[in-house]
């Protein structure tokens, strides 16, 4: 069938909007009419790095509506509204014990399908597809119903797209991983959309005290409207200082968005003693760690990817969330119609918004 989708075709290259050939689903695979794909900052780091020469359709925060059922896929139906997340086994030890995020076979079924594998094609070349089971900036994807989580139908499938990964990655970090209590305090480190998220829960979980930190002051005050109790900007010199005298010293719990190593020092400064920081980010490749800080106050870092829970069970709580009005969405998602996909990027990278999310019609 013809699809339309947005191609990354480089490193610094804007994405086109071709018309591409999308095969048929086989037996274990639902195709699913995107309707809304969120827009994250692993889709542009991808793109600046994959190989030269190989387009792929990229995308990972896909939310539509089922048009076609494999024969052997159980639990989806033809009309189903669907939040696509990343892909997994299901079989090995980590996903049996409801950590998919860990998966055995987690680089494979993620990087995409090549070649002759893929489904998609441009004419007669083959274009990378099933990027984290997916590739939803594309009308429509082939994808395993294990990756889907059905929804009801009413659900404004533009304002949940992303709750496949960035929000259930700062959500889930904070209810699974960090798990603070009501008279436990949190300090987000990066407010944009997986930040945003962390705040979130951190205020439907009731924690004592959020502290929001960012270098942006419109991001800042967003923070503050969806949950922070305070908000301080991240260049400030005194920063771990006030960290620790509002806390009465320091943090029982802290995430960190950004990746970078002089934040995550910081970050571990502001901890208070057997503190726990947890990162999310993938951004410098080796950190400096003080071990006596760790050591001698007993706090730790804690590495989680996607939320370290199982979508299937996780994003229908973000839907509960949602509804009840925890998690309000419109205060960080911008539309884009695909369409506008350079736009949207554009604005991503300059911090014009914090959640964009793409459209189609």
């Amino acid at each position: 069938m013809e699809i339309t989708a947005a191609v990354a075709r480089g490193a610094g290259e804007p994405f086109s909007i071709e018309k591409l050939t999308l095969a048929s689903p086989n037996a274990d695979q639902v195709l699913v009419r995107i309707v809304a794909s969120g827009l994250c900052h692993t889709d542009l780091v991808t793109r600046q790095n994959f190989p030269a020469g190989m387009p792929i359709v990229l995308g990972h925060e896909g939310a539509g509506v089922v048009e076609q059922v494999g024969s052997d896929v159980e639990g989806i139906r033809v009309g189903d509204h669907v939040l696509a997340t990343y892909a997994s086994c299901g079989t090995c030890a980590q996903c049996g014990a409801g950590r998919p995020g860990y998966c055995a076979q987690w680089a494979v079924l993620n990087a995409g399908r090549f070649g002759a594998e893929s489904p998609l094609r441009a004419g007669e070349e083959p274009v990378v597809a099933g990027f984290f089971g997916q590739s939803s900036f594309s009308s429509h994807i082939l994808t395993a119903a294990r990756n889907l989580v059905v929804v009801d139908r009413e659900l404004d499938l533009a304002m949940t797209a992303a709750f496949g990964c960035g929000i259930q990655t700062g959500a889930g970090t904070v209810v699974n991983v960090l798990r603070p209590e009501r008279e436990s305090s949190l300090v987000v480190f990066g407010v944009g959309g997986v930040g945003m998220a962390a705040v979130m829960a951190a205020r439907a979980l009731g924690v004592g005290a959020v502290i929001a930190v960012d270098l942006s002051a419109a991001r800042l005050e967003v923070a503050r409207e969806v949950g922070a109790d305070l908000v301080l900007d991240g260049g400030r010199d005194d920063l771990v200082e006030r960290i620790l005298e509002t806390l009465g010293g320091g943090a029982t719990h802290a995430l960190d968005t950004t990746g970078h190593a002089p934040v995550l020092a910081r970050a571990i400064d502001a901890l208070a003693p057997l503190g726990t920081l947890a990162l999310v980010a993938l951004g410098e490749s080796t950190l400096p760690v003080e071990v006596a800080k760790l050591i001698g106050q007993g706090k730790t870092l804690r590495g989680s990817i996607e939320g370290d829970g199982d979508p299937r069970q996780f994003i229908p709580l973000l839907v509960d969330w949602y509804r009840q009005g925890e998690l309000p969405m419109e205060k960080i998602v911008r539309t884009y119609p695909i369409d506008k996909i350079n736009e949207a990027v554009a604005d991503s990278e300059s911090g014009a918004v914090i959640k964009p999310v793409l459209t189609f019609d």
